[in-house]
């Protein structure tokens, strides 16, 4: 009776990562969309609500093959945010109208997030 009590919990466990996973992929999603299409900008808020979120419940992914979402979507936002920073000299060169090196990092934000929401969909670590 223990082994079946404690499957199941295994299983709301994994599941409830997996759902908390799916908010945050879709709130960066928002914003990754949003950064890439022009006149969609979501508000950055998102995002940081999205890695208040993984920042929070990464520890209780640990040992578990969800942990490596946690840990692509913490990397991956404070890679953008730290490229937008160091590239934002570009954007006031373009006199505010357009930074190419914006655009390239969206994108590059954008991949990583329908990257790391396919491998979530198959119940698989992303690959790093």
């Amino acid at each position: 009776m223990s082994d079946i009590i404690d499957v199941t919990s295994h299983e709301q466990r994994a599941q409830g990562l997996k759902n908390i996973g799916w908010v945050s992929y879709v709130l960066h999603l928002i914003v990754a969309v949003g950064a890439v299409v022009p006149g969609a900008q979501a508000s950055a808020l998102l995002l940081v609500i999205a890695l208040v979120i993984d920042l929070v419940k990464r520890s209780d992914a640990e040992g578990t093959w969800q942990a490596n979402h946690f840990s692509w979507r913490i990397r991956s936002t404070i890679w953008v945010g730290v490229l937008y920073v160091v590239t934002f000299p570009f954007f006031l060169l373009g006199l505010f109208l357009f930074n190419p090196a914006w655009v390239l990092i969206s994108i590059w934000f954008l991949y990583r997030i329908v990257r790391g929401m396919l491998a979530m969909s198959k119940n698989q670590a992303v690959d790093a």
